[in-house]
């Protein structure tokens, strides 16, 4: 369909998409706007429909799977009607997908967690990955296009995450976009280019480029560092802590077992406190 709309002389720059669930499950996309992130992610759901169905589809060559259901969040959105906000159908939409994914199912994410402040869209987008990597029996097939570098940091410890980013080249001070997917994460999102590109006064775009390069100054001197190592530690993956849970019952049980004095309890004592701890369970 873009092939179709490009001029004549712009060739359509065609991508290999390789997902599985053993070694490449999760893709992280970086790249700028406007590089092509959406247009891959678009391209796979429809050939991975179009195989579905028995039809031909636009590729040299192409091995699909049975595919489930294809879950997607893109786009940006809100509710007016049921007062939601563009955030708020985000997450009801990530939700979803979170509470119906299968082995067979094939997700993507397209700029998750826009629609709040940076640290909680990274947080959320960070859970919300290492969530469909750990989980014990899914292993969904994952294409995650997003603004947040920090998110390339999850490849260093989760062994079926890999980044890739949609290229560019930068020429005096303009930016080429060679819409080809390459293996490594991307550092730059090139906002600034795109303003000018769209028509924003100079006066802006020059001031834009000065506070950045502020911001970015303040945050070397400073010496910022993303706790990336503690974050990967303390991970608990799908399987979390029933201690964790909001529901009262647990919350006794939680209690029942750290009052206890373990150095000091007979047998008899322990069988004892299991059967009360089994009562309550049970709601007795």
């Amino acid at each position: 369909m873009i092939e179709k709309q490009l001029p004549h002389d712009e060739p359509y720059i065609a991508n290999d998409v390789y997902l599985d669930r053993d070694s490449q499950q999760i893709i992280i996309i970086t790249g700028p706007n406007m590089a092509g992130k959406s247009a891959l992610l678009r391209q796979t759901a429809l050939i991975t429909i179009m195989a579905q169905i028995g039809s031909f589809v636009p590729a040299e060559s192409a091995k699909i799977g049975l595919v489930d259901k294809i879950f997607t969040r893109v786009g940006a959105s809100d509710n007016i009607s049921l007062g939601e906000s563009t955030f708020m159908v985000e997450m009801n939409e990530a939700a979803n997908i979170i509470n119906n994914i299968s082995e067979r199912s094939l997700v993507l994410f397209d700029e998750l967690g826009r629609g709040t402040s940076t640290y909680d869209g990274i947080s959320i987008a960070w859970s919300i990955v290492e969530y469909i990597h750990e989980h014990p029996r899914a292993k969904a097939k994952t294409l995650f296009a997003t603004h947040y570098h920090e998110l390339n940091e999850m490849e260093k410890s989760f062994k079926r995450i890999k980044n890739y980013n949609v290229a560019v080249k930068e020429i005096d001070n303009k930016v080429i976009f060679l819409r080809k997917l390459v293996p490594g994460g991307s550092e730059h999102s090139f906002g600034i280019h795109v303003a000018k590109m769209a028509g924003m006064p100079q006066s802006i775009t020059k001031r834009s480029e000065a506070i950045l390069e502020q911001m970015e100054t303040a945050n070397r001197r400073q010496g910022i560092k993303k706790p990336i190592k503690d974050i990967v530690e303390k991970r608990e993956g799908y399987q979390l802590s029933f201690f964790q849970l909001d529901d009262p019952v647990l919350s006794q049980v939680r209690d029942e077992i750290l009052n206890l004095d373990v150095n000091n309890l007979t047998p008899i004592e322990a069988l004892n406190k299991l059967n009360e701890i089994k009562k309550i369970v049970k709601g007795k």
